[in-house]
C-alpha cells in the first residue's frame, strides 16, 4: 500500500486506496501526535503556512503535526501579515515561500487558489481550504474519527447538516464517504442545499442520497450527525443569512435514547448546545485532535526524509 499524489488539493484526486493508507499510516503516528513517542522524520524540513483566511484548527494541528515530526514552520497566519498589503500576487508569493520550504499549506478565500498555486511552485502543496470549494484535510480526519468510533466506514449512515451550499468541509466529505458506499442524508433549509453538480455526481456513482429540510426525519436512522455552522462570511446577502442563522439546533435532550454520535468541523456558533459536550454523544472535540495524527500521516507520505 502507498500514497499516489504530489499534491493534495481535492478529495476527488484520492483514489480509495490513497485514503486507507493515510488512515491506516494516522493510526500507527496517533501515540507521537499524543506526545506519548517522538519522531524525527521531518528533521531538517520545513512546512510554509500561507493562510489568507482566518484559521484555528488546521492551521494549529499542522504546525504541531510538523513539530511532532521534528520539523519547522515558518509563513502567516493572515493576509494582512504579509507582502499582499502591498499589492504581492498569490503566484508571487507561493514562488517566494516555495524557496524557503519543503511544502506549502494554502488556505485561501477563492476556489481553485491551492490548484493555481500547485502550477506555480515545485514543492507540494496541500489545500487547507479554498473559498467554498474543498477541505481535503478536514474530510480526512472525519474519515479517521469515524473509523476510531466505529471500526469502520463502509455501511455507515451519515447525515450532513446546516450550509450545504457554501460548507466545503461536506462538499469534500459528500464525495469521499461516497467512495466507501456510505448511506446519506443531506438535511438543511432549500436556500442551502448541497450543489447540484455535486448530487449529480453521486447520482453518476451510485450513491445513495436524500434531502429533506427535517433533522426529525433522520435522527432515528443515522451513525453520525455532522453538522455544520451557517457560515456568514460567505453570503453574497447579510438578509439571506439573518432569515437562516439559527435554523438547526441540537442539544442533548433530542439526543436521548438515540444510538449516534455528534460530529462538527468547528468552529460552531449556535448549531449545537453546550449541554452536549460531555455526553457520550459528542465527538467534535476529540475530531478535533485527529487532525494531527492525519496531517502527520500526510506530511510524511508528500515530504521526502532525509535518507
Amino acid at each position: 500500500m502507498s500514497f499516489s499524489l504530489k499534491n493534495v488539493i481535492s478529495i476527488k484526486d484520492f483514489s480509495k486506496e490513497d485514503i486507507n493508507f493515510i488512515l491506516k499510516q494516522a493510526k500507527e503516528l496517533e501515540p507521537i501526535a499524543r506526545s506519548q513517542e517522538m519522531c524525527q522524520t521531518m528533521a531538517g524540513k520545513i512546512l510554509g503556512m500561507m493562510f489568507y483566511e482566518p484559521s484555528t484548527r488546521t492551521r494549529l494541528s499542522f504546525e504541531t503535526s510538523m513539530k511532532r515530526l521534528g520539523g519547522g514552520v515558518i509563513g502567516f497566519a493572515e493576509a494582512g501579515a504579509s507582502s499582499v498589503t502591498k499589492g504581492e500576487t498569490l503566484s508571487d508569493t507561493a514562488r517566494m515561500v516555495s524557496e524557503y520550504a519543503d511544502a506549502l499549506v494554502v488556505r485561501h478565500n477563492l476556489e481553485g487558489a491551492a490548484r493555481f498555486v500547485s502550477d506555480v511552485v515545485d514543492v507540494p502543496v496541500i489545500n487547507a481550504g479554498d473559498g467554498a470549494g474543498q477541505h481535503p484535510t478536514q474530510t480526512l480526519l472525519d474519515l479517521y474519527t469515524m473509523q476510531r468510533v466505529f471500526g469502520k466506514i463502509k455501511g455507515l449512515n451519515v447525515a450532513l447538516i446546516g450550509d450545504l451550499k457554501y460548507g466545503r468541509t461536506v462538499h469534500s466529505l459528500s464525495y469521499a464517504l461516497g467512495m466507501f458506499g456510505v448511506k446519506m442524508s443531506f438535511v438543511s433549509p432549500p436556500e442551502l442545499r448541497m450543489p447540484r453538480e455535486i448530487m449529480h455526481d453521486l447520482r453518476h456513482n451510485n450513491v445513495v442520497a436524500q434531502e429533506t429540510d427535517s433533522i426529525q426525519e433522520v435522527l432515528d436512522d443515522v451513525d453520525v450527525l455532522y453538522i455544520t455552522r451557517i457560515q456568514k462570511e460567505r453570503f453574497p446577502d447579510i438578509e439571506e443569512y439573518l432569515r437562516i442563522k439559527g435554523a438547526y439546533r441540537i442539544n442533548a435532550t433530542m439526543l436521548q435514547g438515540k444510538d449516534l454520535i455528534v460530529m462538527h468541523p468547528l468552529p460552531r456558533v449556535d448549531e449545537i448546545s453546550p449541554d452536549v459536550d460531555d455526553t457520550p454523544y459528542g465527538k467534535y472535540f476529540e475530531q478535533a485532535f485527529y487532525g494531527v495524527p492525519v496531517r502527520m500521516a500526510l506530511l510524511n507520505a508528500l515530504i521526502k526524509p532525509f535518507e
